[in-house]
């Protein structure tokens, strides 16, 4: 995302839609699932794409747009790479301006919240619209509208250096209660305000600080600025296997359902972490059969009768904390958010652990449909969705009979504080990877 930026803002034009990592690629974009703040606008990622270029099994090159092999394009939307290779993508742009004006509106219940939501989404002057919550009591609204930086407001803010604020502390520090007369609003460069989560990766750095008992300050996350991008962050996060330790899931339930929903989430039981990401996107045009992301993929929508079939927007909510619980127990808490979420109609963003049954996965996604367009487009040798998104819970037979000596050895030191979290730390410094902001 982050060359792609560059490219674009040469010709003085932005995506209508970048997501917030700039390691993230636009072919994952397309073929995962992504929505980020400009997406109560613009739809998910793949909603401003145009065009693709893809590979299919047999070898054949192929082009697909909305009208030109229409079914090979939706079909490889959110497919994450099971219909083919995609080489190519043409995606939308706008007129860039410099600064994003960015205005923090507290609000004091997720109601108070969706109130503002409903309010700047019909605003046609907004471009980007986001919010956290802080506590059930604290829930600070981002809304934030191009500019070319007007002469009244000359202290520019920077999120992407090293002796900048995390987003998220600036955030939560100038969206206090009770709210102002009038908003704290910041001139942000555009490149900061779209990058603004990199740094801590939205607050997850912070659980780093936690486990190496490292104080949290503006001087040692100026000191430790190069692990804390998510392009160390997520490697180091792999490689120590505190992904299994950890609740990170992206999830999204209609607007009449988040009020509930976040007082479920609320119950440490269930999760019970702050802070959580809140994101509005615009799934359709007021149509839910007519998904701007891909329906067979996306997962066909169950709403309970007292749901409003015919709401275009999804409330997204990012839940990234370190869970309670361990072995089965952290399986069933994954388990009970997925089937709260089928239960109020919502969806589950793919890219993150998919802990279904594969009987239960194919309950919510249409595998007939998506079965029949892997044969006719040769894709049928790949491995399916269910097999590339499921987490595999208990290792084989054979792979235990395999298991070298060093493994064994990396296993039974595994749970001796901090041996597996500075594993990950040197995965990622020995790989070079804290070295790729620099260049």
């Amino acid at each position: 995302m982050d060359a792609l930026l560059t490219a674009t803002l040469a010709h003085n034009l932005v995506p209508l839609v970048v997501m917030e990592f700039p390691g993230i690629t636009a072919g994952g974009g397309f073929s995962g699932t992504s929505g980020e703040s400009s997406s109560f606008r613009h739809g998910f990622f793949d909603a401003t794409v145009t065009r693709i270029e893809i590979i299919l099994g047999n070898g054949e090159i192929r082009t697909a747009s909305r009208t030109e092999n229409a079914e090979l394009f939706h079909a490889a939307a959110s497919a994450f790479g099971t219909m083919g290779v995609i080489t190519m993508l043409e995606i939308q742009c706008r007129d860039a301006k410099p600064f994003v004006e960015l205005s923090y509106l507290p609000a004091r219940t997720i109601h108070d919240a969706m109130q503002i939501f409903h309010e700047k989404t019909h605003d046609p002057d907004i471009d980007y619209l986001d919010g956290i919550v802080f506590a059930k009591d604290h829930v600070v609204v981002c809304a934030g509208k191009l500019s070319d930086g007007p002469p009244s407001q000359p202290k520019i803010q920077h999120f992407t250096r090293p002796q900048d604020p995390w987003f998220y502390l600036h955030a939560q520090n100038s969206g206090q209660l009770p709210p102002p007369p009038e908003p704290t609003t910041d001139l942000i460069p555009l490149p900061d305000y779209l990058f603004r989560y990199d740094r801590g990766a939205f607050w997850t750095g912070r659980y780093a600080y936690n486990y190496f008992l490292t104080p949290f300050n503006r001087i040692t996350r100026y000191l430790l600025d190069y692990f804390m991008h998510t392009r160390v962050m997520y490697h180091a996060l792999h490689a120590s296997g505190h992904a299994n330790q950890y609740i990170i899931q992206d999830v999204a339930v209609p607007y009449s359902g988040a009020d509930s929903f976040l007082t479920w989430l609320d119950d440490p039981h269930n999760f019970g972490a702050y802070p959580i990401w809140l994101c509005p996107l615009k799934v359709s045009d007021g149509n839910q059969n007519k998904s701007t992301s891909n329906p067979e993929i996306l997962g066909r929508s169950k709403l309970p009768p007292n749901q409003d079939n015919d709401d275009p927007y999804l409330l997204n909510f990012g839940l990234w904390a370190p869970s309670l619980y361990r072995g089965p127990a952290f399986i069933d808490q994954n388990r009970r958010l997925e089937q709260k979420v089928h239960d109020l109609g919502g969806k589950k963003w793919l890219y993150a652990c998919a802990y279904y049954t594969e009987a239960e996965f194919w309950d919510i996604y249409d595998k007939k449909r998506y079965d029949t367009l892997r044969e006719k487009y040769h894709a049928q040798y790949l491995g399916d969705l269910y097999q590339k998104v499921r987490v595999e819970l208990q290792r084989k037979d054979k792979d235990r009979e395999t298991i070298g000596w060093g493994q064994w050895m990396k296993e039974l030191g595994w749970g001796i504080w901090p041996v597996s979290g500075l594993y990950g730390v040197w995965k990622a410094w020995r790989g070079g990877e804290y070295l790729l902001k620099g260049k």
